[in-house]
């Protein structure tokens, strides 16, 4: 393990302006801690690995409800007809409830007679179901197929963690929470179009991060990215002008990193199904392999580029734009159907002024207490508790205790666990790893609280899974510095209220018919 004083000169020197060896992600870095590399070890591991997937795989599918809102296989049915875009509207059947009740479909012209219309969403989810549709067609059930996924990554969350030098319960602890305590249940288990999305930008980001921390624990001798301020204070403007240009030239002779070459091309990927994932790239400068930031940033850029060079020329051929005109066409149309939700079409799809009312869904809604009506929305005026006699209970429609809102409620109601984060903010500007993981979750949350759409219908805060790869790697260094019988006490407690909250809301999610 290293010393106080080894630890103490990373801290000093990432303070004044210089950053550590790429192997000190900003916790203790011994062997202990790293791993138990031994076969007993890896072989516990493994199987705590396995249950937890099982264990999902479970609660996933049980919980599961029957939606129609499945637009990627139609996508995916539109692809292997050589078309882009798919069939729409069309009718419901005996057999189908069709497609014309979706709103998220921009109508185009067709020479063929056939109507079609163009899905603005990027295509990658409509890619894994290309073989599902192949052999069953419309029959494959995404659903399932995306539940499956999302118990997989339950077991890539286990792995990132197990990258990280921290203890076995606070490894199992933030497994769990992820797994069962955030709003991730919610959308494996659901599993409809936009949360097929949520569901494969998560496993892809946790790759890149578990790769990313693996990679950089590996290169523990490089050299630091910025020369040593020495002790009487910053560095000069000078000293950095020099460290950079020391950078850039090493970059010319060393070249790309193909391991965070790796990092990053899982990390495009993910941007092609959430977009908003890519305002976590600062992460990806300060925690890898490659040497130094600008090595880091260079190779997994370079990574990046070619998923997302690809979603640009994907969208350009289809549409002829760089961003696709479907979201325009939805703005507008929800704008004009759902006032309650305070859109406004003066503003921009994307705009500063939408912050407040969305950051007051993400960390200020809460659920309506002893409702008397339901809650404004869906099911906003509709009487409860009207027949005499009526008695509350905890998941009686008629005459509920308590019901989630459905544009959204705050993460910190629905996921206290995530005030762990805030221990591990101490480290911010000493720790790559905190800094890096911080940036990221703070510029995916306030790009996210422009938007004008927070996500509804929903439980909890949706968007939340943009940035949870992130969270998570904050809730367990945060974990990580409890060391009192109390402060442990704290944090399974707050894991297993997240777990119960959670519950709660799958269930009325799914009486609710959301």
């Amino acid at each position: 393990m290293a010393s106080c004083n080894e630890r103490d000169e990373v801290d000093r020197r990432v303070a004044q302006g210089g950053v550590p060896a790429a192997g000190a992600v900003g916790l203790e870095s011994g062997a202990g801690h790293r791993r138990n590399g031994t076969a007993a070890g890896v072989a516990v591991s493994l199987a705590i690995g396995l249950v937890l997937v099982l264990v999902a795989l479970v609660v996933y599918t049980w919980t599961k409800p029957f939606r129609f809102y499945d637009h990627f296989e139609w996508q995916a049915a539109a692809f292997l007809e050589g078309e882009v875009a798919i069939r729409f509207p069309v009718a419901p059947t005996a057999e189908s409830p069709g497609n014309a009740f979706f709103q998220d479909v921009l109508p185009i012209e067709t020479d063929d007679g056939i109507p079609r219309g163009l899905i603005p969403f990027p295509p990658l989810p409509a890619i894994v179901l290309l073989p599902f549709v192949a052999a069953w067609g419309r029959d494959a059930d995404s659903q399932l197929i995306f539940a499956l996924l999302g118990a997989l990554d339950v077991a890539i969350a286990w792995w990132m963690l197990g990258r990280l030098p921290i203890r076995p319960w606070v490894r199992l602890a933030t497994t769990t929470f992820f797994a069962f305590g955030t709003v991730f249940w919610y959308a494996a288990q659901i599993g409809t179009t936009w949360y097929q999305a949520h569901v494969l930008a998560v496993g892809l980001a946790m790759l890149a991060v578990g790769l990313a921390l693996g990679g950089d624990r590996d290169a523990a001798a490089d050299e630091d990215d910025l020369p040593d301020p020495g002790p009487d204070g910053p560095a000069s403007a000078g000293a950095r002008a020099r460290g950079v240009a020391g950078q850039a030239a090493r970059l010319a002779r060393s070249g790309v990193d193909p391991r965070q070459f790796a990092v990053g091309l899982l990390f495009g990927l993910a941007c092609t199904a959430r977009l908003t994932v890519a305002f976590a790239a600062p992460f990806f400068l300060l925690v890898g392999p490659g040497g130094g930031w600008l090595r880091r940033g260079f190779s997994a850029g370079l990574g990046a580029a070619i998923p997302v060079g690809a979603l640009v020329v994907y969208n350009l051929v289809t549409t002829g734009n760089v961003l696709h005109p479907g979201y325009d066409y939805l703005y507008r149309l929800e704008a004009a159907f759902y006032e309650p939700l305070g859109y406004n079409l003066d503003w921009a799809i994307e705009d500063p002024r939408y912050i407040p009312q969305n950051l007051g869904i993400m960390l200020l809604s809460a659920p309506a207490i002893l409702p008397d009506v339901y809650p404004a929305g869906l099911g906003g005026g509709e009487a409860l508790c009207t027949a005499p006699g009526a008695v509350r209970g905890l998941f009686d429609e008629a005459c509920p205790s308590a019901l989630p809102r459905d544009i959204g409620m705050s993460i910190l109601l629905t996921s206290p666990a995530y005030l762990f984060i805030l221990p591990a903010l101490r480290r911010y500007g000493r720790s790559r790893l905190v800094t890096g993981a911080a940036l990221a979750v703070v510029a995916i949350a306030v790009f996210n609280l422009m938007h004008f759409s927070q996500g509804w219908v929903q439980f909890g805060y949706r968007f939340s899974n943009d940035f949870v790869p992130w969270a998570l790697l904050l809730v367990a260094v945060g974990t990580e510095r409890v060391r009192s019988g109390a402060g442990i006490a704290l944090a399974i407690a707050l894991v297993g209220i997240s777990v119960a909250v959670n519950w709660w809301g799958v269930v009325w999610g799914n009486i609710l018919g959301w």
